[in-house]
């Protein structure tokens, strides 16, 4: 019983500050956010080069010129490779701003879809995983570094 009482008490474990904002979900959110601003880098590049690289469907809801099109994919995978970089280092208002340019993204890519449409599919689901990681990732990696 003596030797009980010398023992220190702990109290319950604190999350640490490292752990919980950058590991699982959120990495893998991190390179899919610069996995899918290179590839929308690459998509603006291509609009902006060569207008007729990319059929044309009539009578879409959205009709704007190829160029457009290209500079819009060109801010928002610049965007989206910054904001997955800085996803990289665990900053909560990365996360925010994760979440806010991958929906960005996930809209411009669904607009999209008449110019190139499985490409800008697969591209829209890549964006709403991003989303769906940073948004539950902390909570679930949070609860997971308080169990010792």
């Amino acid at each position: 019983m003596a030797s009980d009482a010398s023992r220190p008490r702990t109290s319950a474990p604190q999350p640490s500050a490292w752990h919980a904002p950058t590991s699982g979900r959120t990495i893998a959110a991190g390179a899919l956010m610069v996995f899918a601003g290179a590839m929308a880098i690459f998509e603006g590049i291509a609009a902006l080069a060569r207008d007729d690289l990319f059929v044309v469907t009539r009578h879409y809801v959205f009709e704007f010129s190829v160029t457009g099109w290209g500079w819009v994919h060109l801010i928002v995978g610049i965007a989206l490779v910054l904001a997955g970089c800085a996803v990289f280092t665990g900053a909560l208002w990365a996360r925010f701003f994760g979440v806010a340019v991958a929906g960005l993204a996930a809209i411009a890519n669904f607009l999209w879809v008449p110019y190139y449409p499985w490409w800008a599919l697969t591209l829209v689901v890549v964006n709403l995983f991003v989303v769906w990681a940073l948004c539950t990732g902390m909570h679930r990696e949070a609860d997971a570094s308080m169990t010792p």
